[in-house]
């Protein structure tokens, strides 16, 4: 592992551009953490598919501790890479995944980036094949981690804008409604948004969830949850109550 590690990241320092690591870091605010080697996203996406390539015949729990040594490094490009190495591993997925994905969560994430790349198709495509797991969304959303928090959100905006988990979805928003971190409010919007886009059907129920909640729903969490809907929907929400 530790050869294959050391390949890896002489390959990632030797794509770094320093004008990429300075244009990128502009995306973090400050307390944001992510350290970059400045190789661009798309070529980084490609290395890690490479690289996934390369250890696809080793055991799972091996490819699981690459990650985790990935994700220790705290560079932007190597949480990319186990990002896109545990989602390689989908349909090897079994229950007991589910506590090292929650480890990675609590522990590495550092910036809103890491946390949806690694949520939005890792833990999401873990929920749609383990839904019995939900629940453990709704404890996260009551964390006092900023980033878990927004996990608890992200993760469902690929199965949302499948039209899965609607009851879910609104109560994770319930329990989200008044947090203040706007990165948790944006987290949130965009799931009801996801919900929106799946159906008629859905849209019209946030919608209707939106307007019950819009007299306490912070503006930012609001305009992420009415973005895809007509205007006339969206001048309603918008109005003060």
């Amino acid at each position: 592992m530790t050869t294959l590690l050391s390949s890896l990241r002489s390959l990632l320092q030797s794509n770094a551009d320093p004008e990429v690591r300075k244009s990128s870091g502009r995306f973090f605010k400050k307390g944001e953490e992510a350290m970059l080697y400045g190789v661009p996203t798309k070529l980084a996406i490609q290395i890690a598919k490479d690289f996934s390539k390369e250890v696809k015949l080793m055991p799972k729990r091996e490819i699981f501790e690459i990650c985790d040594e990935l994700w220790r490094s705290g560079y932007f490009e190597e949480a990319i890479i186990a990002c896109k190495l545990a989602e390689s591993l989908e349909k090897q997925y079994e229950p007991a995944d589910f506590k090292i994905f929650e480890h990675w969560v609590n522990n590495y994430l550092t910036n809103w980036a890491d946390c949806d790349t690694l949520c939005n198709h890792t833990i999401g495509n873990f929920i749609m094949m383990y839904p019995d797991y939900i629940g453990e969304l709704k404890r996260w959303a009551t964390s006092e981690n900023r980033w878990t928090k927004r996990a608890s959100a992200v993760t469902l905006i690929i199965p949302a804008r499948r039209g899965l988990f609607l009851k879910e979805v609104f109560e994770i928003a319930d329990i989200l409604l008044l947090d203040k971190d706007d990165l948790v409010q944006k987290g949130y919007g965009w799931m009801l948004k996801a919900a929106s886009e799946s159906n008629l059907d859905n849209r019209n129920k946030v919608f209707e969830y939106v307007i019950s909640k819009r007299a306490v729903m912070p503006r930012t969490a609001l305009r992420y949850a009415i973005e895809k809907m007509p205007k006339e929907m969206k001048v309603e929400a918008m109005k003060k109550v």
